[in-house]
């Protein structure tokens, strides 16, 4: 998997009007290299799903082909599966 830096470097040769709401998290993957990094507060996880929520308006071939790398990235067995584990420890906090 490349790194969440590289992919962003992508995005903005193949989006030339970056959407003013995603350009915040397109500027914060810049310094990803994975989703399990931070970004101030955030995990790395958090940023590239908003900004595929901010990043609707981007289409094509190439929208299309990335926003499902980091889709998949965010959504892979191994991180559902992390989530879970810290849920359920959260769970037994309560």
């Amino acid at each position: 998997m490349r790194a969440v830096r590289k992919i962003a470097q992508e995005i903005e040769q193949t989006w030339p009007k970056v959407n003013y709401a995603a350009r915040p998290y397109l500027d914060a993957m810049h310094s990803l290299d994975s989703i399990d990094d931070k970004y101030y507060l955030d995990t790395g996880s958090s940023i590239v799903v908003y900004f595929l929520s901010n990043a609707s308006t981007w289409r094509g071939d190439d929208a299309r082909r990335i926003k499902k790398e980091l889709n998949d990235l965010v959504f892979s067995d191994s991180v559902a599966e992390q989530n879970v584990l810290i849920a359920e420890s959260k769970i037994g906090q309560i």
